[in-house]
């Protein structure tokens, strides 16, 4: 006999949209109301809506920045070490260490550290690693269709006035889900 808790369900109202004036409208309402957000998808980036989530800002330019310094700074030490301590080759009566002729060089490397590790930490944070399938609550998310989700907490919850609250702002379609 194989029988799961009850709390082991998830339960969501799932609510489809067609433009992007309702999903931000409806957004900031439920959030007011205090329901949780699991997400929203869009078809494309939709201004303002990470303050409708109530999303905190992105600590991605932080890492971006500290992955760039911390590229740059191992590049000059090791361009140091090699030419200064290493391998000293006098090249035309050039000082070993001369560290204007590692400028160049050293915001390259910095900007390829900040891009790469970026890109990388975004891919950690985000979840995304080769192979994830991917799950599409509607195909027109991805060409003209809005979609927010919101996710069973308590008691409050009411999906019959969420759905009211839904086709106050016009959604074509809304409908519940449970996943165990």
């Amino acid at each position: 006999m194989n029988r799961r808790h009850p709390s082991n369900t998830r339960r969501t109202l799932v609510g489809f949209f067609e433009d992007e004036q309702d999903i931000l409208a409806v957004t900031q309402e439920v959030r007011r109301a205090g329901f949780k957000i699991a997400d929203v998808f869009a078809p494309y980036a939709v201004h303002g809506l990470d303050r409708a989530m109530g999303l905190e800002p992105s600590r991605l330019p932080l890492v971006c920045f500290l992955l760039g310094v911390l590229g740059a700074a191992f590049k000059v030490w090791f361009e140091f070490w090699t030419t200064a301590s290493a391998w000293p080759i006098n090249v035309g009566g050039k000082p070993w260490n001369s560290l204007p002729a590692f400028v160049p060089v050293t915001f390259e490397v910095m900007v390829l550290f900040a891009g790469v590790s970026t890109v990388i930490a975004f891919f950690i944070v985000s979840r995304f690693w080769p192979g994830k399938k991917a799950f599409i609550f509607d195909p027109a998310v991805t060409n003209d269709r809005f979609v927010l989700v919101l996710e069973e907490t308590d008691a409050a919850f009411d999906p019959a006035r969420l759905r009211r609250l839904f086709h106050e702002h016009n959604a074509v379609h809304v409908e519940e889900r449970v996943e165990d």
